[in-house]
Protein backbone atom coordinates (compact mmCIF):
# COMPACT_ATOMS: atom_id res chain seq x y z
CA UNK A 1 0.00 0.00 0.00
CA UNK A 2 1.59 3.13 -1.21
CA UNK A 3 1.33 5.65 1.89
CA UNK A 4 -0.75 8.44 1.90
CA UNK A 5 1.83 11.07 3.51
CA UNK A 6 2.59 13.38 0.48
CA UNK A 7 2.04 13.88 -3.24
CA UNK A 8 5.47 13.31 -4.35
CA UNK A 9 8.69 11.34 -3.50
CA UNK A 10 11.09 12.72 -0.57
CA UNK A 11 14.14 13.87 -2.66
CA UNK A 12 16.84 16.61 -1.84
CA UNK A 13 16.48 17.71 -4.93
CA UNK A 14 12.69 18.95 -3.82
CA UNK A 15 14.14 20.49 -0.92
CA UNK A 16 16.26 22.26 -2.74
CA UNK A 17 13.58 23.60 -4.92
CA UNK A 18 11.53 24.52 -2.14
CA UNK A 19 14.21 26.36 -0.49
CA UNK A 20 14.99 28.40 -3.57
CA UNK A 21 11.40 28.93 -4.18
CA UNK A 22 10.43 30.05 -0.56
CA UNK A 23 13.81 31.23 0.85
CA UNK A 24 15.61 32.28 -2.14
CA UNK A 25 17.07 35.17 -0.52
CA UNK A 26 18.21 33.17 2.07
CA UNK A 27 21.83 33.47 3.17
CA UNK A 28 24.20 30.57 3.22
CA UNK A 29 27.17 31.00 5.09
CA UNK A 30 30.50 28.87 5.09
CA UNK A 31 34.06 28.55 5.34
CA UNK A 32 36.32 27.25 2.70
CA UNK A 33 39.27 25.18 2.89
CA UNK A 34 41.43 28.29 1.55
CA UNK A 35 40.33 30.37 4.48
CA UNK A 36 37.71 33.44 3.14
CA UNK A 37 34.34 33.49 3.87
CA UNK A 38 31.87 32.54 1.44
CA UNK A 39 28.29 33.91 1.25
CA UNK A 40 25.78 33.11 -1.05
CA UNK A 41 21.98 32.98 -0.92
CA UNK A 42 19.61 29.46 -1.50
CA UNK A 43 18.79 30.87 -5.51
CA UNK A 44 22.42 30.69 -6.36
CA UNK A 45 22.95 27.32 -4.23
CA UNK A 46 20.01 25.92 -6.46
CA UNK A 47 21.34 27.10 -9.64
CA UNK A 48 25.09 26.35 -8.92
CA UNK A 49 23.44 22.38 -7.53
CA UNK A 50 21.42 22.05 -11.27
CA UNK A 51 24.69 23.04 -13.06
CA UNK A 52 26.45 20.50 -11.17
CA UNK A 53 24.12 17.82 -11.64
CA UNK A 54 24.25 18.06 -15.23
CA UNK A 55 28.09 18.33 -15.45
CA UNK A 56 27.93 15.16 -13.83
CA UNK A 57 25.51 13.80 -15.96
CA UNK A 58 27.21 15.08 -19.73
CA UNK A 59 30.37 13.48 -17.61
CA UNK A 60 28.13 9.99 -18.39
CA UNK A 61 27.02 9.92 -14.23
CA UNK A 62 23.95 8.02 -14.03
CA UNK A 63 21.31 6.57 -11.56
CA UNK A 64 23.19 4.78 -8.82
CA UNK A 65 26.70 5.76 -9.83
CA UNK A 66 28.81 6.86 -6.91
CA UNK A 67 30.42 10.16 -6.57
CA UNK A 68 32.33 10.41 -3.41
CA UNK A 69 33.79 13.56 -1.02
CA UNK A 70 36.41 13.80 1.00
CA UNK A 71 35.73 17.38 1.80
CA UNK A 72 34.82 19.55 4.98
CA UNK A 73 31.68 20.83 5.51
CA UNK A 74 31.37 23.99 3.29
CA UNK A 75 28.74 25.23 0.43
CA UNK A 76 30.44 23.40 -2.43
CA UNK A 77 30.11 20.29 -0.10
CA UNK A 78 26.78 21.30 0.21
CA UNK A 79 25.87 21.48 -3.89
CA UNK A 80 27.85 17.77 -4.27
CA UNK A 81 25.47 16.36 -1.83
CA UNK A 82 22.46 17.74 -3.33
CA UNK A 83 23.55 17.74 -6.95
CA UNK A 84 24.32 14.25 -6.48
CA UNK A 85 21.36 12.45 -5.08
CA UNK A 86 19.14 15.23 -7.17
CA UNK A 87 20.38 13.25 -10.11
CA UNK A 88 19.39 9.67 -9.03
CA UNK A 89 23.14 8.78 -8.24
CA UNK A 90 24.53 7.76 -4.57
CA UNK A 91 26.52 10.50 -2.74
CA UNK A 92 29.50 8.53 -0.96
CA UNK A 93 30.56 11.01 1.83
CA UNK A 94 33.76 9.79 3.05
CA UNK A 95 34.94 10.27 6.90
CA UNK A 96 38.40 12.55 6.21
CA UNK A 97 39.42 11.53 9.63
CA UNK A 98 40.12 7.78 8.41
CA UNK A 99 43.30 6.52 8.42
CA UNK A 100 44.22 6.18 4.16
CA UNK A 101 44.18 2.43 4.27
CA UNK A 102 40.45 2.53 5.27
CA UNK A 103 39.83 5.86 2.88
CA UNK A 104 41.43 3.36 -0.19
CA UNK A 105 39.50 0.27 1.29
CA UNK A 106 36.32 2.03 1.16
CA UNK A 107 36.70 3.71 -2.40
CA UNK A 108 37.50 0.27 -3.57
CA UNK A 109 34.41 -1.54 -1.90
CA UNK A 110 31.71 1.47 -2.75
CA UNK A 111 33.29 1.24 -6.46
CA UNK A 112 33.11 5.51 -6.84
CA UNK A 113 33.27 6.16 -10.08
CA UNK A 114 33.84 10.22 -9.07
CA UNK A 115 35.82 11.18 -6.30
CA UNK A 116 35.43 15.24 -5.38
CA UNK A 117 37.96 16.43 -2.26
CA UNK A 118 39.19 19.48 -0.84
CA UNK A 119 42.58 20.96 -1.61
CA UNK A 120 43.69 20.03 2.22
CA UNK A 121 43.19 16.01 0.47
CA UNK A 122 45.51 16.67 -2.81
CA UNK A 123 48.23 15.15 -0.70
CA UNK A 124 46.37 11.67 0.44
CA UNK A 125 44.12 11.54 -3.02
CA UNK A 126 47.45 11.79 -5.32
CA UNK A 127 48.94 8.98 -2.79
CA UNK A 128 46.06 6.61 -2.64
CA UNK A 129 44.39 7.00 -6.67
CA UNK A 130 46.52 4.71 -8.21
CA UNK A 131 44.83 1.91 -5.86
CA UNK A 132 41.64 3.42 -7.03
CA UNK A 133 40.94 1.60 -10.64
CA UNK A 134 37.16 2.76 -10.58
CA UNK A 135 37.81 6.49 -10.54
CA UNK A 136 37.61 8.08 -13.18
CA UNK A 137 37.35 11.71 -12.44
CA UNK A 138 39.09 14.06 -9.58
CA UNK A 139 37.29 17.13 -8.82
CA UNK A 140 39.37 19.73 -6.73
CA UNK A 141 36.68 21.75 -5.12
CA UNK A 142 38.47 25.17 -5.69
CA UNK A 143 38.77 28.03 -7.81
CA UNK A 144 40.75 28.45 -10.85
CA UNK A 145 43.22 30.80 -9.29
CA UNK A 146 43.53 28.49 -5.86
CA UNK A 147 43.95 25.35 -8.47
CA UNK A 148 47.41 23.87 -7.66
CA UNK A 149 50.03 21.46 -9.89
CA UNK A 150 49.03 17.67 -9.79
CA UNK A 151 50.25 14.65 -11.32
CA UNK A 152 46.70 13.08 -10.57
CA UNK A 153 45.39 12.28 -13.62
CA UNK A 154 41.66 13.66 -14.83
CA UNK A 155 41.84 16.75 -12.19
CA UNK A 156 40.03 19.67 -12.91
CA UNK A 157 38.64 22.33 -11.17
CA UNK A 158 34.85 22.05 -9.39
CA UNK A 159 34.51 25.60 -10.89
CA UNK A 160 35.51 24.72 -14.28
CA UNK A 161 33.34 21.81 -14.41
CA UNK A 162 30.35 22.90 -12.83
CA UNK A 163 30.36 25.71 -15.53
CA UNK A 164 30.18 23.07 -17.97
CA UNK A 165 26.53 22.30 -16.52
CA UNK A 166 23.75 23.86 -17.95
CA UNK A 167 21.89 25.84 -14.73
CA UNK A 168 18.46 25.28 -16.40
CA UNK A 169 18.81 21.52 -15.91
CA UNK A 170 16.03 19.79 -14.55
CA UNK A 171 15.76 17.59 -11.90
CA UNK A 172 14.38 13.75 -12.49
CA UNK A 173 11.53 12.69 -10.46
CA UNK A 174 12.06 9.21 -9.38
CA UNK A 175 10.96 6.50 -6.68
CA UNK A 176 12.47 7.56 -3.44
CA UNK A 177 12.84 3.61 -2.63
Amino acid sequence: MKGLMQNQPLLLSSLLKHADRFHSGTEIVSRTVEGPIHRYSYADAARRTRKLADALRRHGVASGDRVATLAWNNYRHFEIEHGVTGLGAVWHAINPRLIPSQISYIVNHAEDSVLCFDSSFLPIVEKLAPEWPTVGLYILMVDRQSMPTSRLPNLVCYEDFINTGDSEFEWPVFDEL
